[in-house]
């Protein structure tokens, strides 16, 4: 090693000077004889080029743009620090990324026909799509849920309903995300109980639940209690996992919805990074080891347009975290170094008008994926700007990664764009503005109180605004909205329409859910709850036995928002 750190060390000596200045030259000589006279002929300018991050795209980019570039402190080798080339040695050679459909409308006997259709057509992992209700901790027979029952997602009100969900699918066999955050705990104790009654102990169990409150103050509303108890049942949830669930990811933590919200691509990044960085500052505070929860966190990214600045967007991520998991919390497990990552294809990008082109942007946005080494990948449906998908539509999408897994070869080799003198300075710019985002941060306080503040809030806003004005404007093309439309928007696909009656169906089984259970139990374990609630010890144990007592999640949330209280947005 010490002979290749002597020639790599002479390499660079050797390109600081005369190839430098020789390479200088030349570029300068090119663009003034070649690429500026053309310019000129096509009326190009500077400011025709800016990138979504809002930096000047040059026209060319060359190892002089790489200055003081460190291969092995910057990239290294996939597997090792700063794994920004991957972060297992073999990546998709060994094992191809999770293919796992986000997926979730009506009630659990839906939702399970359509789990089943899926794994039937070779998706290797589940996503669960929770309605609007189950997210903010209310019943089905709640009169806020009225009309919302099993429309953005599936219907859950108490372990009957999970047991259905998974009805005929094996629990140890198969890995599961949730996409639930306030009332997160009160879902994974349901996942707990429904796997304990098929025979399964928690200690076989895999997958991911969300458990991300931090982004809801941001991007999405889906809050129920105020920061202070919300980050009390993440930790909880952090601390029980870790001694009962070692293969279970305890958190997602999402930049998905703050980039969906209308933020950049850095500041998805940077927001998504002082979320967590919260999180583990909150974990250590209630006496959590380092090396013993940050092997299970988990983050969850979007995947926009720009295909080479969303992989670059993937690669700064994961040298980002190993340096802020070294440095700043003194993490020594490898394992708490790896930022493992589900992504998502952009849900902002889909259009109604033209709906089939949202396949091809389906396929850039997946290809950026996969080009920046994500653990799973969802893509969505090209109908999901009309309606809830179709089946035919959903197999498009599973059927667009399978054929990037199988037929397009960029799985065969690791970090396929990597040495792109392009790609790998956009990487760096990636780091630098995410540094001044993350210093920002602290400044103010760390993150609870920037989302107090409406730091990031106005952030998010501000971007959002610029984007849509960029399109109004039309400096930034949407095809097929401000350029090249056409009158005919219609597609042949039937569109999926919900039965209203699945809405009156799940209150009358919840009513006869709650006329059969033990009341004298269901009331005791309640008790319990609130009094635990009231106190410092780790409320897992005890939302379990709530749930083993049939308590519905309304009844178990009621319980909390009586100890905790509800959240108000003072920066709406």
């Amino acid at each position: 090693m010490g002979e290749y750190n002597n020639q790599q060390q002479r390499d660079r000596e050797i390109s600081d000077t005369g190839d430098a200045e020789n390479l200088n030259q030349a570029e300068e000589k090119w663009e003034t004889e070649q690429y500026q006279k053309t310019a000129e002929r096509f009326g190009l300018r500077k400011d025709n080029f800016i990138s979504d991050t809002e930096s000047e795209i040059k026209p060319l980019y060359t190892p002089l743009d790489l200055k003081n570039f460190d291969y092995q402190e910057f990239l290294s080798f996939p597997g090792e620090f700063p794994f920004t080339r991957g972060v297992y040695p073999t990546m998709y050679r060994s094992r191809l990324w999770t293919m796992r459909q986000y997926s979730g409308f009506g009630t659990a006997i839906e939702t399970n026909k359509r789990f089943k259709y899926l794994l039937e057509q070779g998706q290797t992992g589940l996503s669960v799509a929770f309605d609007l209700p189950s997210q903010i901790g209310y019943d089905s027979d709640h009169p806020l849920a009225e009309g919302e029952v099993g429309r953005v997602g599936v219907a859950i009100d108490s372990v009957e309903d999970m047991k259905i969900l998974f009805s005929e699918i094996p629990l140890n066999k198969v890995s599961t995300s949730m996409t639930i955050n306030a009332p997160a705990a009160v879902v994974l104790a349901m996942y707990i109980v429904t796997a304990e009654e098929q025979g399964v102990s928690p200690e076989q169990l895999s997958g991911t639940v969300q458990n991300d409150i931090l982004k809801e103050y941001i991007a999405r509303g889906t809050y129920i209690y105020p920061p202070e108890p919300s980050l009390r049942l993440i930790t909880d949830v952090f601390d029980y996992c870790s001694r009962k669930m070692p293969a279970f990811n305890t958190i997602s933590i999402s930049g998905y919805h703050i980039r969906e919200a209308g933020s950049t691509a850095v500041q998805e990044l940077a927001f998504t990074l002082a979320d967590a960085i919260c999180y583990v500052e909150r974990a250590l505070e209630i006496g959590l080891d380092i090396d013993d929860f940050a092997p299970r966190l988990s983050f969850f990214f979007a995947s926009q347009m720009n295909l080479i600045e969303e992989t670059a967007k993937f690669r700064a991520a994961r040298r980002l975290w190993a340096e802020i998991m070294e440095a700043r919390f003194g993490a020594e497990n490898k394992k708490s170094k790896l930022m493992r990552f589900h992504t998502q294809t952009a849900g902002t990008a889909l259009t109604a008008n033209q709906p089939l082109n949202n396949i091809i942007r389906v396929t850039i946005q997946a290809l950026a994926a996969v080009m920046g080494g994500t653990q799973s990948l969802h893509t969505n449906s090209y109908d999901e700007a009309l309606s809830l998908p179709s089946e035919e539509a959903v197999e498009i999408a599973l059927r667009t990664q399978q054929i990037i897994a199988e037929e397009s070869g960029i799985a065969d080799v690791i970090d396929p764009l990597g040495g792109s003198y392009y790609l790998e300075e956009l990487t760096d710019s990636f780091v630098k503005k995410c540094r001044k985002y993350l210093k920002k941060i602290d400044q103010l306080g760390g993150m609870v109180e920037a989302i107090k503040a409406g730091y990031v809030q106005r952030e998010i806003q501000d971007s959002a605004y610029q984007k849509q004005k960029e399109i109004d404007q039309k400096k930034k093309i949407v095809v097929g909205v401000n350029k090249y439309q056409n009158n005919n928007n219609s597609t042949e696909t039937e569109l999926h329409q919900l039965d209203p009656a699945l809405e009156e169906a799940q209150k009358e089984k919840l009513k006869k859910l709650k006329a059969s259970r033990d009341q004298k139990e269901l009331e005791k374990a309640l008790a319990e709850l609130k009094s635990v609630a009231e106190s410092e010890k780790n409320m897992m144990p005890v939302i379990i036995e709530a749930v083993r007592a049939r308590a519905t999640l309304g009844e178990i949330s009621d319980q909390l928002r009586e100890v905790f209280g509800e959240y108000q947005n003072r920066n709406i």
